[in-house]
């Protein structure tokens, strides 16, 4: 049963789409932040956390289409999820990492 679907519709794939990449955006800006602040502490863990939710959100909606670009599946957003979810774990690791790095001021003997 195939069933026509304008480029206007916002079927389930997409709409699950749209909340990985949300997620993912978040997650890049909070862990920008907390990457020019210098302190990755909960602003890291949180990016962190986001980041991954939305790359796997989007790996999910890109393993459960059944058709390509333009069928409603949300492909094209899964893979877009997928891709800024891993951006925003790569950036809340660089914070997270900057904090851990700046927060041992210890001098050796």
């Amino acid at each position: 049963m195939n069933i026509a679907v304008s480029a206007y519709d916002l079927t389930p794939g997409r709409l699950w789409s749209l909340v990985g990449a949300a997620l993912g955006i978040a997650g890049v800006i909070v862990g920008g932040l907390a990457l020019r602040r210098g302190k990755g502490g909960v602003g890291g863990v949180v990016a962190l956390v986001a980041g991954a939710v939305g790359a796997v959100v989007g790996g999910w909606v890109v393993a459960a289409a059944k058709g390509g670009p333009g069928t409603g599946y949300g492909i094209v957003g899964g893979y877009a999820a997928l891709v800024i979810g891993l951006v925003a774990v790569a950036v809340s690791g660089l914070a997270l990492a900057r904090s851990t790095r700046t927060g041992d001021r210890r001098t050796s003997p």
